[in-house]
């Protein structure tokens, strides 16, 4: 079906009409109590943005899951990406994100203050033009994130390749979802009931890996979109299916994802990386939940160019980051937020990257009650 030009699609995915046949929908099929995560730091922001978690009945408690790639980014790693920029002959870029996470010690904002040549890029292709015009700099890249960000990270390195280029290496920090999602819901203190699944992420990989997830552990998984009326269309699905004691998963963003997701970023994937066990900040080390360099682009591996793989270090104890990312807590349960942890004096990442949910609460909700 052709799109209109003439309809205002963003705006038809606000409407509180809409909307409000949507929250009345839930209202009507829910009998008992139900705890959903959704998965992506964006979903996050636009539920708390929109005051969605308001608009729901009490029965349904939304938690927050660890879909936020800066924040799950774990403090060695950030440690080693400021060791490589404060070398004087590194060109280091990045997401302007990573700029205000706080390492052990200084932030990348702090050495850039101190004559360290700190770069924000949109693009890793973006580093590695700059590795063209800069043939007597280390350029390295960032590369964090879900599999959204592995496709333009693994062409960077392509490219690198095939113009030459040895000055150009990457400092990966990519997570994988679905073993995320196997450690919450294998964990003991899980409380999970259905997920929101990030579309985005499923653009990309499809939700194909998702199946075997929901009937192991008897959850409904709803992929869903980042709109009001996708969220509360997503919410609807998963309340549905567990109030019917139905596990599958189902596919609410089906204008972006397909199940089999883009083949051919999946292949090029496959090409430059492999899984590998990946820590994740505040929730520990999750088997195949990374992905790394394979040996055939290990020349492009900023970690061992620089030898910073020794570098290990240890979490702030009043920063509750991991049980927030698992979904065990809120943000405002936290006794370091809105005072000692604020966006502009963080303790960790959720409260400056603009997916963290303690971002989001600090920015739409800081008088909420705790308890809420």
């Amino acid at each position: 079906m052709p799109m209109d030009k003439n309809f205002n699609y963003s705006k038809a995915f606000r409407d509180p009409v809409l909307a409000k046949g949507l929250v009345e929908e839930i209202k009507k099929n829910v009998t008992r109590t139900w705890v959903l995560m959704e998965i992506c730091g964006g979903q996050t922001h636009a539920i708390m943005q929109y005051g969605l978690d308001q608009l729901l009945p009490p029965e349904i408690e939304l938690v927050h899951g660890p879909g936020c790639p800066v924040c799950v980014t774990p403090l060695e790693q950030i440690d080693r990406a400021h060791a490589i920029a404060m070398q004087p002959n590194v060109i280091f870029c990045s997401f302007g994100d990573m700029l205000r996470v706080p390492g052990s010690q200084v932030d990348l904002f702090k050495i850039r203050a101190k004559g360290g040549q700190v770069r924000v890029v949109y693009s890793p292709l973006d580093a590695v033009q700059i590795a063209q015009e800069n043939p007597d700099k280390e350029v390295v890249f960032f590369a964090i994130g879900f599999e959204t960000t592995v496709p333009a990270n693994a062409a960077s390195v392509l490219q690198a390749k095939a113009l030459g280029l040895t000055n150009f290496s990457i400092l990966t920090s990519q997570v994988r979802v679905p073993p995320a999602m196997h450690a919450i819901l294998g964990s003991p203190e899980n409380r999970v009931q259905a997920f929101l699944a990030a579309g985005h992420v499923c653009t990309v990989m499809g939700y194909w890996e998702y199946f075997p997830i929901a009937q192991k552990y008897q959850v409904p998984i709803v992929v869903t979109g980042f709109e009001p009326t996708d969220l509360l269309q997503g919410i609807l699905a998963a309340v549905k299916q567990l109030e019917n004691n139905q596990f599958q998963v189902e596919n609410a963003y089906q204008r972006a994802v397909t199940e089999n997701g883009n083949t051919a970023a999946q292949k090029m994937i496959n090409k430059v990386f492999e899984p590998c066990h990946r820590n994740w900040r505040g929730i520990g080390t999750i088997p195949n939940s990374g992905l790394g360099l394979r040996a055939d682009y290990a020349l492009f591996d900023a970690e061992k160019r620089f030898s910073v793989e020794h570098i290990q270090t240890k979490e702030p104890e009043i920063c509750i980051a991991g049980q927030i990312l698992q979904g065990l807590k809120k943000p405002n349960q936290c006794p370091a937020f809105g005072s000692l942890c604020t966006p502009s004096n963080p303790l960790g990442a959720p409260m400056v990257s603009t997916e963290g949910a303690c971002s989001a609460y600090y920015r739409y909700a800081l008088n909420l009650e705790t308890t809420h």
